[in-house]
């Protein structure tokens, strides 16, 4: 039995990360750190888990969260989980963290889009990145494992395999995404007031936004990504639709061969495109695309619920290949719909 601990499990993807546990057979939740609510029990803090876990939330301790469990889940604000995550490593925790903190290799990059200091920069080397379908063995063996932002796991997902195709070279790829106000976090703000988002639809942080220099990372730099975020009043999920320019036409389906046997990505094929509904509270990551004979161009679309394949459930994910697990367990939910 794996015994796991949660830091920072008010916030949203904790608090999914809660609810997959719950139903994981192979996994004791021994542990609940928190700033915010330290002292109350579980059931006060958080009723939506009344009698399922007997805990209380802790004040964060990594030697006592260490000799608790053997993995740490860390799911604190970005630019907040370099210091817990290098107290953990250091007390000889195996931590998952699903923020952004280890997730670019390049301090640099890190303190242009993050504007912060990257202060366990010595981590940066065993942080392997928990995009499963790419990095499946390195995980095996991990002992840290930064899971990717939400955005970048819709785009990554499609795009990737098709780097050797014939698109040209000199264009970037351009991506408009969709995503549910959940993806913003569970800090209050004005931005995301019921009054300022309800009937409404809006862009930000174009050309500076932080999942940027991740998605190239992860392409191998070997294209420029133009990325345009939007937030829509829905509570979860994310659609992204995604415009690549081929050299020549060509049939998109033998790059996607390699996800037949990826239990959580659904390539729908030419034609059939996805919907939030059809991923919601599930893991799966769903994808589509048309071949516009007029323009010439390629448009993917694909969908992923924000909280869970975008967060705690490809985290879960993660923690089943480092302990050996089957990678499905406690994941074995399609998408909630209506």
């Amino acid at each position: 039995m794996i015994r796991a601990g949660i830091v920072g499990a008010t916030g949203y993807g904790g608090r999914e990360l809660l609810r997959l546990l719950g139903a994981h057979g192979g996994v004791k939740l021994s542990a609940l750190a928190s700033t915010s609510v330290s002292g109350e029990t579980l059931d006060d803090a958080l009723p939506a888990f009344r009698k399922m876990h007997d805990l209380s939330f802790e004040s964060f301790d990594a030697q006592a969260l260490a000799a608790k469990c053997d993995v740490v889940f860390v799911g604190v604000p970005g630019k907040l989980s370099m210091a817990p995550v290098a107290a953990l490593r250091a007390a000889g925790a195996r931590v998952i963290d699903i923020g952004a903190d280890f997730r670019l290799k390049d301090t640099a990059a890190y303190t242009r889009y993050y504007n912060a200091e990257h202060t366990a920069a010595q981590l940066l080397p065993e942080a392997v990145y928990g995009h499963v379908p790419w990095y499946r063995e390195e995980l095996r063996g991990a002992s840290l494992v930064a899971v990717p932002g939400c955005y970048p796991i819709s785009i990554l997902t499609p795009v990737r395999p098709l780097l050797d195709a014939p698109l040209m070279p000199c264009l970037p790829i351009v991506v408009d995404s969709i995503s549910g106000i959940s993806g913003a976090g569970r800090s209050t703000s004005e931005a995301f007031h019921f009054p300022e988002m309800n009937e409404n639809l809006k862009a930000y942080k174009i050309g500076n936004h932080q999942h940027v220099p991740e998605i190239e990372q992860e392409l191998g730099f070997r294209a420029l990504v133009q990325f345009t975020p939007h937030v829509a009043p829905i509570t979860r999920g994310i659609l992204t639709t995604i415009t690549l320019r081929p050299e020549r036409a060509f049939d998109p389906a033998p790059y996607f061969a390699r996800y037949e046997a990826e239990p959580f990505v659904r390539v729908l094929g030419p034609g059939v495109l996805p919907e939030v509904k059809h991923v919601r509270g599930s893991n799966f990551c769903d994808f589509g695309w048309v071949m516009d004979q007029r323009t010439g161009n390629l448009v993917i679309i694909s969908a992923i619920d924000n909280l869970v394949g975008g967060t705690a459930g490809m985290a879960l994910q993660c923690m089943n290949l480092m302990f050996g697990l089957d990678e499905t367990e406690g994941l074995r939910y399609g998408g909630m719909a209506p």
